[in-house]
C-alpha cells in the first residue's frame, strides 16, 4: 500500500517541476532572446541557416557601442528616470489623501466617487493626448519634460486613488480611532498608523506608475521633439529603425537595460505587490 502512495507523490511532485519549470522558462525567454541578440554579430542575425537561440559566431560589442556612442541612450534612460521619479512622488501625494478621504467617506457617495474617478482611467490615451497637447501649448511646455510631469499623473492618480481606496477600507477604523484616543489627530493616525500598515498598497503604486512611466508612447512621442528630450520608450524606436532598417543588437540591447531593473523591482517586491493588488495585508 505504501507504494502507491509513494508513487502518487513522486506524480504529483513531478507535475508541480514541470509546470513550474515551463512557467519559469515562458517567463525568462524574453530576456534570454534580448541577451543573446545584443551580443550577437548582425552577420550571425541576419543568416537564416544559423540558429537563432546560440552563438554560431563569436560574440561582438558592436551593438552596445552603438546604442551609447551614436546615440543618447544615457541620456535618455536619466530623462525616464527623472520622469518616473516625480510622477510617482506626485501620484502619492495626491492618490494617498484622495483614497483615504473616499475610503472613509460614508455613504454611496464615497463609492460612487470611486468608481467615476476609475472609470477616467479607462479612458484610451488616443482619445485625449489631442486636448491634452492643447493644454500643455497653454502652458509653454511643449518639448518639455515637464510636460509629461503634468500630463502623466493624469491617469496614473485615478486608478491609484481606487487603488489606494479599496485597500484603506480594509483597514479597521478601530486602529485610527485608538490613536487618536492616545492623543493623535486624524492627519496624525494616517500618518503613524494608516501608512505603515499600508506599504504594500504604496509599493504597488509606485511599481504600477513608474512601469507606466517607462513604457508610455503617445504623450511621449507627442510633446517631445528634441531628442536630448526624449524618455526610452521614444529614443529607441526612434534612432535604431530607420525607415525598414532595424539596427536589432542594439534595440535589443535597450530593451534589455531598461527592462532588467523593472524586473529586478517586480521580484524583490512580488509579494506586496500581489498584496497590494488583492487587498491581502489585512486579515
Amino acid at each position: 500500500m505504501a507504494v502507491p502512495g509513494a508513487l502518487k507523490r513522486l506524480a504529483a511532485g513531478g507535475t508541480h517541476f514541470g509546470i513550474v519549470a515551463a512557467f519559469t522558462i515562458f517567463s525568462a525567454f524574453p530576456f534570454y532572446w534580448m541577451l543573446i541578440t545584443t551580443f550577437k554579430r548582425t552577420s550571425d542575425l541576419m543568416n537564416r541557416t544559423h540558429n537563432p537561440f546560440i552563438y554560431n559566431e563569436p560574440p561582438t560589442l558592436e551593438h552596445l557601442r552603438v546604442l551609447f556612442a551614436e546615440t543618447l541612450y544615457a541620456r535618455w534612460l536619466g530623462n525616464t528616470l527623472l520622469v518616473g521619479l516625480i510622477v510617482v512622488a506626485v501620484t502619492l501625494v495626491l492618490a494617498l489623501p484622495a483614497g483615504y478621504a473616499l475610503a472613509r467617506l460614508t455613504g454611496r457617495w464615497g463609492e460612487q466617487l470611486g468608481i467615476g474617478i476609475f472609470l477616467t482611467y479607462l479612458i484610451p490615451p488616443t482619445l485625449l493626448f489631442i486636448p491634452m497637447s492643447r493644454v500643455i501649448g497653454d502652458l509653454g511646455l511643449q518639448d518639455s519634460l515637464w510636460s509629461l510631469v503634468v500630463v502623466y499623473p493624469s491617469f496614473t492618480v485615478p486608478f491609484c486613488t481606487w487603488l489606494l481606496m479599496g485597500f484603506f477600507k480594509a483597514i479597521p477604523r478601530d486602529l485610527e480611532e485608538a490613536a487618536m484616543i492616545d492623543g493623535h489627530s486624524r492627519f496624525g493616525a494616517f500618518v503613524k498608523v494608516v501608512i505603515p500598515i499600508s506599504v504594500s498598497g504604496i509599493l504597488t503604486v509606485v511599481i504600477f506608475s513608474f512601469t507606466l512611466v517607462m513604457q508610455e508612447f503617445v504623450y511621449a512621442l507627442t510633446f517631445i521633439s528634441t531628442a536630448s528630450q526624449f524618455t526610452v520608450s521614444v529614443g529607441v524606436p526612434t534612432f535604431l529603425v530607420h525607415g525598414d532598417v532595424y539596427f536589432w543588437g542594439s534595440l535589443m540591447a535597450g530593451c534589455f537595460i531598461a527592462s532588467v531593473p523593472i524586473a529586478i523591482l517586480y521580484n524583490f517586491f512580488v509579494d506586496r505587490f500581489i498584496a497590494g493588488f488583492t487587498v491581502g495585508a489585512i486579515k
